[in-house]
């Protein structure tokens, strides 16, 4: 009987299946920030406070006309033609200044992160500053200024620059984005990429108009990652939200 069991045993253990316990592999990716831990280098370094909208590198709209971005790096500005990454986010600012040009930097008098309710808690749509020609009589210009804020993750960062597009391109961008829409695309699924081409107004004045376009997809590894970065992103973003600093007026800006 003893030899039996001793045999019984040895036979469920030689069937007896091993579990394995598999690790999950970041996706392999040319975005560094999808291959690293990211969210933890940005949290360390800044000690766990929040991610301050001023500490990021803007890419603004170039004046007269030019075609060419100005982008902040560790060396000094550099200029470039086209802006490649990845669309995290994006805002719908705008803000009043209760003069045609305010010196730069200067806080507007009203402004809205949303473009939908005002800070002193109006709705835009029904401003009188909302108005075509309102900014000085003589233009079709508003008074109070619209813009588009990209939050752009770029392939060697770990971090976001801002690309502010005038509203001139406003509607260019928001097209863009229902296109995307249109096929069930969100904005991290896809690599964007950001050109200009040379435009005059009706006063003869040259300016830049933004132009959009995918260049690639990512694979489905890569868009789960880059869902999880702008989540834990925003997350970061979120202390900062109701202490954003109001924005400031540019010189040169469309």
């Amino acid at each position: 009987m003893s030899e039996l069991k001793n045999r019984l045993v040895s036979k469920v253990q030689t069937v007896k299946p091993t579990a394995e316990v598999v690790v999950a592999e970041p996706a392999e990716s040319n975005y560094v920030a999808l291959t690293t831990n990211a969210m933890e280098i940005i949290s360390e370094n800044l000690k766990s406070q929040p991610l301050n909208h001023q500490l990021f590198d803007v890419i603004k709209s170039p004046s007269g006309g030019s075609i060419a971005f100005t982008v902040p790096s560790l060396s000094g500005d550099e200029v470039e033609k086209e802006l490649t990454g990845i669309v995290l986010s994006y805002a719908l600012p705008r803000a009043y200044w209760d003069t045609p040009d305010p010196i730069e930097g200067t806080p507007p008098v009203c402004f809205s992160r949303d473009s939908l309710v005002s800070s002193e808690g109006d709705r835009c749509a029904i401003c009188r500053f909302n108005d075509y020609g309102s900014k000085d009589g003589e233009s079709n210009a508003k008074a109070c200024k619209e813009f588009v804020e990209i939050f752009l993750l770029r392939p060697d960062s770990i971090m976001p620059v801002i690309v502010r597009v005038p509203v001139s391109s406003k509607l260019i961008f928001q097209r863009y984005m229902t296109r995307l829409i249109s096929k069930m695309i969100p904005t991290y699924g896809v690599i964007t990429r950001i050109t200009l081409t040379k435009a005059v107004n009706k006063t003869g004045q040259p300016y830049a108009l933004y132009n959009f376009e995918v260049v690639n997809h990512l694979s489905p590894e890569e868009a789960a990652q880059a869902k999880l970065f702008g989540q834990g992103f925003k997350e970061i973003m979120k202390a900062e939200e109701l202490a954003q600093p109001l924005p400031r007026a540019e010189q040169g800006a469309a």
